[in-house]
């Protein structure tokens, strides 16, 4: 505790008497000052034991002492000491009065209790109260040690929440509440979401101070992490501001969490060789070396169906597209409201791997994320946290930014997501192939997410609808069309009857109004035209699938 200006009355050595104010003699002493200025307001701050002698004072008027002790009171002058024996035999009533009518503490000092003793006794109580509150901050941060040693994050959490007389809560990257002590404060902190995600916003590390969601409690928030991005964040709820050893409490808890919930730079970087090794054995068909280098890390995502997700950014995929001589399609948008571990401004791989790496953590499942170039490849439990992630993300994503801003030409901040079907070890290949299939998929529809149970659930037809199939018809159905052009017969309408008919001459020709013979003719001019046979059923799926190209087209 600082001291108080009853603990100065107390002082055996001191001597001093209360005049006025005795109601008040419980606030803290910042400082004891000496001044016989008029006016020393100016050089006040605010909790000071003013000393005097009422050299410069006319302290027997008692107008002049009426404004002189309300300016004192305004400037925050906790208390007045008066040295008797000096100046005046006895504290002036007009002083006594001013200090009762303001509730100005006044106390009396002997002439044989010099100021300096006042002064000494001040600084030597502050002193010792900053040594309790450092060595108590020293214990807390051995309490916390210990804590964050042996129970983990959420027995650090308890710790703190002890030591500061409230509660705390640990928040992971995309402002869910991970952890909070005692049990009930994760509903209070449940509420705070959105004061987090502001906080995730400005640069690490950063801090602000909220009220509570009912005015019930004081808030700190405090980011964690050392990266542009927190990966954390802490919640310290007190019902006033901190002391100063919870202060040190708090910076302890603070410096513990960030330990414990950003990773070290050498052990991600081991993790992800692991992670990589892993996968490349099981696309090799290795998935018994892949069990063994797994172990522990992995191992158990191997033990249960999973799924293998690849993904993109939408540059590198219209890159990608276009040297395979495909159109480029619009991007899928992406936005930080999207998600809340999403970042606008930064890279959308690394805001993927984040929100799956976050929701697997949440969940207690394991779960490999390896950047792979321009992609990102994640395998993941079937039916996991990370899965449900990764599937409510991209689509977010794309709705969200569609919904904030324009569409810029700047693609490099967007996001394709491919995703298997659900596969063991030994289907490894399999599934990853499966996953650059959506993702080609996506990729050409201008889609930010496509499953692979779509592809086999869905039509091929949407697929025609691209520049190279459309050229590849073009060229097929070019001769036809420039035959019709000159008006000797109708040899494409002709053709699609007859295909669509599976070759019944009746039934197309009836469709067409026109004879069955007028439309063997024409099927021969297809064929001598063409110089394909359509006997043969290569020609004849060519054919239909250049006809709903170019229908597709509008033609």
């Amino acid at each position: 505790m600082p001291p108080t200006l009853a603990s100065l009355v107390h002082h055996s050595a001191l001597k001093l008497t209360v005049r006025a104010g005795e109601d008040r003699l419980d606030v803290p002493v910042r400082w004891a000052h000496v001044s016989e200025l008029a006016d020393p307001v100016p050089y006040m701050e605010g909790g000071e034991l003013l000393l005097i002698t009422a050299l410069k004072l006319d302290a027997e008027d008692p107008e002049a002492m009426r404004r002189y002790v309300k300016r004192l009171v305004g400037a925050g002058v906790v208390g007045l000491g008066f040295a008797i024996g000096v100046n005046y035999d006895e504290i002036p009533k007009a002083l006594v009065d001013a200090a009762r009518e303001e509730g100005l503490p006044l106390l009396e000092v002997p002439r044989r209790t010099p100021f300096l003793a006042i002064s000494k006794a001040v600084s030597a109580a502050i002193a010792a109260d900053q040594y309790r509150a450092v060595t108590a901050g020293f214990a807390a941060q051995r309490e916390l040690t210990r804590q964050a040693l042996n129970e983990g994050p959420e027995g650090l959490l308890a710790a703190l929440a002890g030591q500061v007389d409230g509660w705390a809560a640990l928040y992971d990257a995309s402002g869910a509440v991970v952890a909070a002590a005692p049990e009930w404060a994760a509903r209070r902190a449940a509420r705070l979401t959105a004061d987090v995600e502001r906080l995730r916003e400005r640069p690490a590390p950063a801090s602000s101070v909220v009220g509570g969601p009912s005015g019930e409690d004081r808030v700190e928030l405090h980011s964690l992490g050392t990266g542009r991005r927190p990966r954390a964040a802490l919640a310290v709820g007190t019902a006033a501001a901190l002391g100063t050893a919870e202060r040190y409490a708090v910076h302890s808890a603070i410096a513990l969490l960030t330990l414990t919930t950003e990773r070290s730079r050498s052990l991600h970087a081991a993790e992800q060789r692991i992670g990589a090794a892993v996968l490349r054995m099981l696309l090799a068909g290795e998935p018994d070396h892949a069990r063994a280098v797994a172990g522990d890390l992995y191992g158990e995502l191997l033990d249960a169906p999973f799924r293998l997700i690849v993904a993109e950014s939408a540059s590198a995929s219209a890159a990608r597209a276009h040297a395979d001589g495909h159109a480029r399609v619009a991007p899928a948008p992406q936005t930080a409201a999207a998600l809340a571990a999403a970042d606008t401004n930064g890279d959308p791989l690394d805001g993927l791997a984040e929100t799956v790496e976050s929701a697997a953590a949440r969940s207690g499942e394991a779960v490999l994320v390896v950047p792979d170039g321009e992609r990102l490849v994640v395998l993941a439990a079937d039916g996991g946290a990370a899965v449900a992630a990764c599937q409510e993300y991209a689509p977010a994503v794309q709705a969200a930014r569609a919904a904030t801003r324009e569409q810029s030409a700047d693609e490099g901040d967007e996001l394709v997501v491919g995703l298997s079907a659900p596969a063991g070890p030994i289907a490894a290949a399999a599934a990853y192939k499966q996953a650059e299939q959506a993702l080609s998929v996506a990729r050409r529809r201008g889609r930010s997410l496509v499953e692979h149970e779509e592809l086999a659930a869905g039509s091929v037809l949407p697929l025609l609808a691209d520049d190279a199939v459309r050229a590849f018809a073009d060229g097929l159905l070019r001769a036809l069309r420039e035959h019709d052009a000159t008006g000797r017969g109708d040899l494409v309408a002709s053709l699609r009857a007859w295909l669509s008919r599976h070759g019944q001459w009746d039934a197309a020709a009836a469709d067409l109004g026109v004879h069955r013979h007028t439309l063997r003719y024409r099927m021969r001019r297809v064929e001598e035209i063409l110089g394909r046979s359509l006997d043969d059923p290569d020609v004849r799926m060519e054919l239909w699938l250049a006809l709903k190209a170019t229908a597709a087209a509008g033609e």
